[in-house]
């Protein structure tokens, strides 16, 4: 099958924008025909299943298909900063990783380049890729579109935004968020299964829901965390993210142009523990720190150029 063709009237994402990205149409993405990459390196600061010692291969992708108000990613995620690579730039990107010792290979917002994906991963396989790839969204994925990727990703680590649509709309611009999110997780979940690590702590396989915490909404939190516990109980792992840090698109939104209250963030996770939970990473405090926010290159090179 030519995932290709596709792109021609591209609806891989709830937006289902039908623009011709083969002709040079952009739809709400602003994503072309090639892949952007705007990072491509090992990363420390996923969760320790996923970073271990040796750290993620982290490839991250230009453009966004949720550009939250909130976003830390602003420059990569709206205004596309990054660099068009070629399918087979992009299996040669995934096998310096794997050379570099990464983990797996860590696929950061990349719905809306699937056809290259899934060439470039076939092209890497063939030249001896053996490592886990973990896909990792923002949730807002359409299940149909995730069965294209049915037998190339082992690892599926989305976040689960939002339960309201009222919050969805206002900061991502997408009132569908949890209906769509939900049966994304279901397809992911149906793909790989419970959870399975190696004898190192790595995971192998598996679903890793991720929420951040924002100001105010900690009953939005508790509704999610209700959610994913009924559903999958201890089938799946939830990662609780305390790093909500302020950025400039959240100007005039008094209710998030502001730190987590002191506290704040424990009592969601005390909240976990009260339903028995236990498959939970938590952050320290201190998270929240600029210092998380990788920096992104302007223009992208290799890895072997990066230790000249």
């Amino acid at each position: 099958m030519d995932l290709y063709k596709i792109l021609s009237e591209c609806r891989l994402c709830p937006r289902e924008c039908g623009v011709d990205r083969l002709s040079g149409e952009t739809g709400f993405c602003g994503a072309g025909d090639k892949a952007r990459i705007a990072r491509a390196d090992l990363h420390f600061w996923e969760e320790p299943c996923i970073s271990g010692e040796n750290g993620s291969g982290a490839v991250f992708f230009s453009n966004c298909t949720l550009r939250c108000v909130y976003c830390q990613n602003y420059d990569v995620s709206s205004k596309g900063k990054g660099l068009e690579k070629t399918d087979e730039e992009l299996a040669d990107c995934f096998l310096e990783l794997q050379d570099k010792g990464a983990n797996n290979i860590n696929l950061v917002t990349p719905t809306h380049y699937i056809p290259q994906l899934v060439s470039a991963l076939d092209n890497a396989k063939k030249r001896g890729l053996n490592l886990p790839v973990v896909y990792n969204c923002g949730g807002y994925e359409k299940a149909e579109t995730l069965k294209l990727l049915d037998g190339y990703v082992d690892v599926y680590l989305p976040d689960m935004k939002y339960y309201s649509d009222k919050y969805a709309k206002r900061y991502s611009g997408a009132k569908d968020y949890f209906k769509t999110a939900s049966e994304a997780v279901s397809e992911m979940y149906r793909q790989v299964g419970k959870w399975e690590f190696d004898n190192s702590g790595l995971i192998k396989k598996g679903v890793i829901v991720r929420h951040m915490l924002l100001p105010g909404l900690i009953f939005e939190a508790k509704k999610i965390v209700d959610y994913l516990f009924e559903k999958y109980e201890d089938k799946i792992w939830l990662s609780l993210m305390s790093q909500y840090t302020i950025m400039p698109g959240v100007r005039g939104m008094d209710e998030l142009n502001r730190n987590l209250p002191k506290g704040y963030y424990e009592t969601l996770v005390d909240y976990c523990a009260s339903l028995g939970m236990e498959n939970v990473y938590v952050q320290e405090e201190g998270s929240s720190d600029l210092c998380y926010i990788p920096e992104f290159y302007g223009s992208y090179q290799s890895l072997s150029e990066e230790g000249e």
